[in-house]
């Protein structure tokens, strides 16, 4: 076996970043009044922040970090947010340095990655895998999606959610948070987006966001309506709820939804992506195709304060 060995190569790579990743790498030993659950977490910053799945400390009444090198510190669940999957903790005590973390917008279909974390309670477990593909949507207990998830055949068993998904270069990509079937892992993506979710939730423990009241589906378009807006497909609504922003509006099932506060809308994910914090108490016009003709309504989305 030669040094240039693609297999010599690959391990290499696997190993500098299992050397380099794992020692920030956490086992959750959560406590909650139903019992006990385990989990993964990573240190995210050098204060003692560390990032975990949010469905991993729910109901936490207590959490303890354990490290690779056998430390064990008492952690605080900082804020939660179910819509992302995604928790902050603080530790009470000293913690090995952060993961960097990277930027899943530049992952490739095929790119190597490394899975880091605590299945089945074994500690301290590296697998190895590539990105089989990207852009997938993760369904939440709470109905709505997460985007752009990373789809990875890196092997992932219970006890791996929380854990990190790092590229070939140490950085964290990924948050580990299902296993969707044999062979195939997902992760939620580090992006600006979750970048910002972090942030705030570091900052003042939840996450606020805004409420239309519509759910639909996507269609098709006619050419001629597709022409003019520049989109082949709309969001059909499909169901108003009573006493919501939307009814308020006079947005009715039917309406096909084209714009709204000026970006085009094509999906039911494409409106949670604008209901955002700004969002709440502010008027946005929404442009629906409403029996035959364009239709601008305007719309005051309400704070989401029912997500479990």
């Amino acid at each position: 076996m030669t040094s240039e060995d693609p297999l010599d190569a690959y391990s290499a790579v696997v190993t500098r970043v299992a050397r380099e990743v794992l020692p920030s790498v956490a086992s959750l030993a959560v406590r909650t009044s139903r019992g006990e659950g385990a989990g993964s977490a990573s240190v995210i910053s050098d204060d003692g922040v560390l990032l975990t799945s949010a469905h991993v400390v729910v109901g936490a009444r207590s959490v303890e970090a354990t490290f690779a090198d056998g430390t064990a510190v008492a952690v605080d669940v900082v804020g939660r947010d179910v819509l992302s999957d995604l928790a902050v903790l603080r530790a009470r005590g000293t913690v090995p340095p952060p993961v960097p973390l990277g930027d899943a917008a530049g992952l490739s279909v095929g790119q190597l990655v490394v899975a880091l974390g605590n299945p089945m309670g074994l500690a301290g477990s590296v697998t190895a895998g590539i990105v089989s593909n990207l852009g997938r949507s993760l369904p939440t207990a709470s109905g709505r999606v997460i985007d752009e998830v990373i789809q990875t055949d890196a092997a992932l068993n219970p006890g791996n959610s929380g854990g990190v998904l790092a590229d070939g270069r140490g950085r964290m990509v990924g948050v580990n948070t299902a296993v969707a079937g044999i062979g195939l892992g997902l992760a939620v993506p580090i992006n600006r987006a979750t970048r910002d979710i972090i942030a705030t939730l570091t900052r003042s423990g939840r996450v606020r966001r805004a409420w239309l009241g519509i759910v639909g589906a996507r269609v098709q378009l006619a050419p001629e309506l597709a022409a003019r807006i520049g989109s082949p497909t709309g969001l059909q609504v499909a169901g108003v709820a009573s006493g919501s922003p939307a009814e308020l509006a006079g947005v009715h099932r039917g309406d096909i939804v084209v714009s709204l506060d000026g970006n085009d809308v094509v999906t039911s994910t494409s409106i949670q992506r604008l209901m955002v914090e700004d969002a709440i108490d502010r008027q946005v016009e929404m442009t629906v195709w409403r029996n035959g003709a364009l239709v601008d309504v305007f719309v005051v989305p309400r704070e989401l304060v029912d997500a479990p």
